[in-house]
């Protein structure tokens, strides 16, 4: 006992209880190897394994006060408060000492005050008024610290008056101290589905059929939300191998398996946003974004898909005004600065010649698409098919600018950079890039006609 004792002064904690494991085993009836295992838990702050040796000390020698003023500590920190008076009361009657009278009585008092406010809080809340009984069982849990009932009691005056966070808290907490508390897991799995955190929720749902398999609104929760998660990791799957129908078609499924939870219905459709835009369905992606952003109109997500999805529509205006929104709200975000400025090149560009209107395709024109359209055009302004001078005249601009359209669109690198709102015909645009040469110099050295009075002998390629 003695080299227990040395080693409990000495911090020594575990190689303390290993010493008071052994002498309670050497000797079950001896109450002081009991108490001083007792005094280790509390050392390490397992209050729950200290609480049965307080007892078994109790049981053995009834007239030791300061275990069952310790024993009584420990119950009203946990609500037993009928059993903390209890132990407060017999200490009182036990010839204590002068510290043990005063905190005995001192205990008691607070035990008493406890529980006038405990039944002050029940009321309250019978009554709905959820703010007072919140308050109140604050008061509680400031002294009954490992109280389950009231955290739990309190998780729901949280729930009703909507502060869900506060309510998480509580929850966990209630988990932690109760071993068996099933109950605490599905109200966490339920508040995290209703927030729309699918991964939370089957996280929590799963603790407490560890606990009972046989669960039954655990089960029915586990089924569902199991269900959902595939779905929703399905679709990102899918968005990450650009398989974006497929990915909008899953979320749609989202949608029908959750219909009667708002934040799931908005996560697919946002994400039904971005694959529609990354899919370049331009109209619908506008559309789901819109939404969207009825709902939530900061989200910075949305706002920049919905940016692209304008740009694809050619209303550069409006992406630029979506991504001015989203700057606001997240500052240092490099795709929305990227994005803004190649929206306000194409602004620029749009006002001046655009290659895709010149052809009358769309940006998301195949190169098939393009030589169709510059073939139909090319024949149909070609200057020979003209004989006045004026119509002459302004054939050849049409003809010289639809030829240009099709070098510019049909080549990979010209195209991309017209599509981020520079014109590789027009050198005021490349800023002091290297220009092509030849036809791809800009207007200049460039004539579709051959040299000479125009010999029209042109090549549809």
């Amino acid at each position: 006992m003695e080299m227990g004792k040395k080693l409990l002064a000495a911090g020594q904690l575990a190689d303390a209880l290993s010493h008071f494991h052994a002498a309670v085993d050497g000797d079950p009836k001896n109450y002081m190897a009991y108490y001083r295992r007792a005094t280790v838990f509390l050392a390490m702050g397992k209050s729950k394994s200290a609480l049965p040796d307080l007892s078994k000390v109790i049981e053995l020698k009834p007239d030791f006060t300061s275990a069952r003023l310790q024993r009584g500590n420990l119950l009203l920190k946990q609500g037993g408060l009928d059993e903390a008076e209890s132990d407060f009361k017999k200490v009182l009657k036990s010839n204590p000492s002068d510290k043990e009278e005063m905190e005995a009585q001192s205990q008691l008092i607070k035990a008493d005050e406890i529980q006038r406010l405990v039944a002050q809080a029940r009321s309250s809340f019978n009554s709905q008024d959820y703010v007072t009984a919140a308050a109140q069982l604050d008061t509680v849990i400031e002294t009954c610290v490992w109280d389950v009932a009231s955290r739990e009691m309190r998780a729901e005056c949280f729930i009703l008056m909507g502060e869900v966070g506060k309510a998480i808290n509580d929850l966990k907490a209630a988990s932690k101290l109760k071993n068996d508390n099933t109950q605490a897991f599905y109200k966490l799995s339920t508040i995290y589905y209703n927030l729309g955190d699918h991964e939370m929720s089957l996280n929590e749902v799963r603790e407490c059929l560890k606990l009972d398999p046989d669960h039954k609104q655990c089960y029915s929760h586990y089924k569902q939300v199991k269900k959902l998660n595939k779905q929703i990791l399905s679709a990102e799957e899918l968005i990450q191998e650009q398989r974006y129908d497929d990915a909008v078609s899953k979320y749609e499924a989202v949608i029908k398996t959750e219909p009667n939870v708002h934040h799931f219905t908005l996560l697919a459709k946002e994400r039904m946003c971005h694959a529609l835009a990354q899919g370049q369905q331009a109209s619908r992606a506008l559309s789901v974004c819109g939404e969207v952003l009825q709902s939530d109109p900061e989200n910075v997500n949305v706002l920049k898909d919905r940016a692209e999805a304008y740009i694809l529509e050619e209303q550069y205006e409006e992406a630029i005004r979506d991504y001015e929104t989203a700057a606001k709200h997240s500052e240092n975000d490099h795709q929305i600065k990227e994005g803004l400025e190649r929206a306000q090149r194409l602004l620029k560009q749009s006002q001046k010649k655009d290659y895709y209107k010149i052809l009358g395709v769309k940006r998301t024109a195949q190169k098939k698409e393009i030589i169709k359209a510059y073939r139909n055009l090319a024949k149909q302004w070609h200057p020979d098919n003209f004989q006045e001078p004026e119509e002459k005249k302004k054939a050849e601009k049409k003809f010289i600018d639809i030829a240009q359209a099709k070098e510019v669109l049909t080549d990979p690198e010209m195209r991309t950079k017209f599509d981020h709102g520079e014109d590789p015909m027009d050198p005021e645009s490349q800023q002091g890039h290297h220009h092509y040469q030849h036809f791809r110099g800009g207007h200049q050295g460039f004539n579709p006609f051959g040299s000479g009075p125009f010999n029209f002998k042109f090549n549809f390629n």
